[in-house]
């Protein structure tokens, strides 16, 4: 939801789907329920390489260029929130729990951040845009 929430909230869509489709399910599988990367960080990252990034792989200033803006964003958003790992943001000691989902109720959402990280990310990559047109 967060990496597919944070591309949408900049009017990108896949499959058709503003949030939804075949993104999401590579951001979930990729976690895995680990809770290592926050998502609306990756969702961040996504856009940015969508604006900014490379298509030649031999490109070593274009790619160092957009290495330093992935760490610039990453470092804005640790800033703000103390980390860009999912597990340390909601305080869980263990890394990895069984595989089954928990149930999505208001309860499960009232103890996930989810909401407000999503737009800390958005804030973050509107403001680095606003200072790095595109074009």
């Amino acid at each position: 939801m967060c990496a597919v929430g944070i591309s949408g909230v900049f009017g990108f869509t896949w499959n058709g789907y503003a949030h939804g489709g075949g993104t999401q399910l590579v951001f979930r599988r990729r976690n895995g329920k680990t809770a290592r990367g926050v998502r609306a960080v990756s969702g961040m990252f996504l856009v940015a390489g969508i604006l900014y990034g490379y298509d030649d792989p031999g490109a070593r200033e274009e790619k160092a260029a957009h290495y330093a803006r992935i760490q610039e964003l990453a470092k804005a958003f640790e800033e703000k929130n103390g980390s860009i790992v999912c597990r340390e943001l909601l305080g869980l000691s263990v890394k990895r729990e069984e595989p089954t989902p928990k149930e999505r109720t208001a309860e499960y959402y009232k103890k996930r951040p989810c909401k407000e990280l999503v737009g800390d990310a958005a804030e973050i990559l509107e403001k680095y845009i606003a200072e790095h047109p595109v074009g």
